[in-house]
């Protein structure tokens, strides 16, 4: 069977189907992609480029859709091309919204497409209104509903979609969902397990926590407010007050990866570093952290921080709880969803610094006492998010398309 996978990154949240694809050899696996770096077994590569950056004088509404008709176009060239020598996929299967999988249906009208679809954009009730500071204007909500226009073109095209979690799911208006269903991606649970006596060591990062009882964790792609930076900056100055033995470790880039950038000329990091400064002999920024190391920071964490605005909820979230983390979140909308507080973990005001400040020392003064909690947190993941039983669920899925067909 042939089946290509689409998807910019390489090999992306597509990872782990793709290795049980690519190691069946009945099966032909072409993965579409613009990432010419890396490579997996039993995977082709195709690549394809854009001719050009969106132009800066496209109306900024739609400059993202320009993006992904720029993605669409190249991936469709580049199809072609294959097509004309004699692939035609018996299934496709890829992340919807950035672009590649745009044109697929016009190019291969009898194959199943089989996409994911991760976030549908709202003015209001999510994300975008979320920091009363931030007040939306007219111009972001016709800016926002436009955000979509891939999205809608995709679903119009798409056979079946997935969702991750209920709350994405949830997103989409209700006359659109007919044909998506909600599977998650998965935890590896075999990875992402505890170790009661492994210790912080990271020698590269020239950090030995090996001695530290009290360790607060904190994990994100970019610094910035979608993932609560700035409420766990202002939280970790006032803990570091309270606690003289803490010691809290940060890892991932100064960068956004989500919303709105810094003022031109700094970061949300020096931002708040700037207003809050932090004991730089107890606060250790480790950067993006390669698999070994971070899964070591997940299992020796005595507690472990993760914000989140209503929007997409971040693998690290699970992650941490997989490795019997006692994680504590912000009550929001995805995290309510996996968490029930003082049950699985502990939820916090993701406004409120001193409120996260307070439960962290909380925690810290009697471990023990949350031992039971950070088993129910790994049962949880065991439960709806283990890797095994979500890639069976996806395989299935994309077998009875076929079946169909």
């Amino acid at each position: 069977m042939r089946i290509l996978l689409v998807h910019p990154n390489f090999p992306s949240q597509l990872r782990s189907i793709a290795a049980v694809l690519g190691s069946n050899p009945a099966h032909e696996v072409c993965f579409l992609t613009t990432a010419v770096a890396g490579e997996m077994p039993g995977i082709r590569k195709i690549i394809y480029q854009r001719k050009r950056e969106p132009s800066p004088h496209t109306h900024h509404y739609i400059r993202p859709f320009e993006d992904t008709i720029l993605h669409g176009q190249a991936a469709y060239e580049v199809m072609l091309a294959e097509k004309q020598k004699g692939f035609i996929p018996d299934l496709i299967f890829g992340h919807a919204g950035w672009g590649p999988t745009l044109f697929m249906k016009d190019l291969f009208p009898r194959t199943p497409l089989a996409l994911n679809f991760e976030w549908y954009y709202h003015s209001h009730g999510t994300d975008c209104d979320f920091d009363p500071s931030e007040p939306v204007t007219a111009d972001d909500e016709a800016r926002i509903r436009i955000k979509n226009a891939c999205l809608l073109s995709e679903l119009a095209s798409a056979d079946v979609g997935l969702c991750p979690t209920r709350f994405q799911y949830d997103q989409y208006p209700p006359h659109l969902r007919q044909r998506l269903i909600i599977s998650h991606e998965g935890i590896d649970t075999n990875f992402f397990m505890p170790d009661p006596e492994l210790k912080l060591v990271l020698p590269e990062k020239n950090l030995d926590l090996s001695g530290c009882k009290e360790i607060v964790t904190y994990a994100t792609r970019g610094m910035e407010p979608y993932r609560g930076f700035p409420q766990f900056i202002e939280a970790a100055h006032l803990l570091l007050q309270k606690r003289p033995n803490v010691h809290i470790v940060i890892a991932g880039d100064d960068r956004v990866a989500y919303g709105k950038a810094a003022p031109e000329g700094t970061t949300y990091k020096k931002i708040m570093l700037e207003k809050f400064p932090l004991d730089e002999e107890r606060v250790h920024f480790v950067g993006s952290l390669p698999y070994g190391d971070y899964v070591k920071l997940l299992k020796c964490t005595t507690a472990h921080v993760y914000l989140t605005r209503p929007f997409v909820l971040s693998w690290s979230m699970l992650e941490a709880m997989s490795c019997e983390g006692l994680v504590v979140a912000s009550d929001t909308a995805p995290v309510q969803e996996v968490i029930t507080n003082g049950i699985n973990g502990l939820l916090v005001d993701f406004f409120k610094p001193d409120q996260l400040a307070q439960t962290l020392s909380n925690v810290l003064d009697r471990p023990a006492d949350f031992v039971q909690m950070k088993k129910k947190a790994r049962e949880t993941v065991l439960a709806k998010y283990d890797l095994g039983s979500c890639l069976q669920q996806r395989l299935a899925w994309l077998s009875s398309l076929l079946n169909k067909r």
